[in-house]
């Protein structure tokens, strides 16, 4: 199994988007969630290290400026979705890589204040 290491730059940027109200409440994120052509398309407009700021991992190990080398992206590109954090919260958690899960949920929680989401 991978070892993943929190990446600052990505949660960082996805600070800055919810601060933006980059964000998008309802949607499924097996619809919307990158494939690889998306990626692709991505990266021919964008340098790796815009790249690496839509992900909150980094896989340890992996080489610097590959795919390979980023996880838990966390939105489309253009805005962070929720149904991405609560995935990369669920997935992280389920696959005990407790900083990641961690800062998802960081996220997550920023998220909803943001918006107005609170328990209830």
């Amino acid at each position: 199994m991978a070892t993943y290491a929190v990446n600052e730059a990505g949660v960082a940027r996805c600070r800055d988007l919810i601060d933006a109200r980059q964000y998008v409440l309802d949607s499924e994120w097996s619809d919307v969630q990158p494939d690889a052509d998306a990626e692709n398309t991505y990266l021919e407009r964008h340098s790796f290290e815009e790249y690496a700021q839509w992900h909150l991992g980094l896989t340890v190990g992996a080489t610097e400026g590959t795919k390979s080398r980023y996880a838990f992206v966390f939105g489309d590109f253009r805005r962070v979705h929720r149904s991405a954090l609560i995935a990369c919260v669920f997935r992280a958690a389920q696959w005990r890589h407790k900083a990641v899960e961690l800062a998802a949920h960081e996220l997550l929680q920023r998220l909803d204040a943001a918006s107005g989401l609170t328990a209830d």
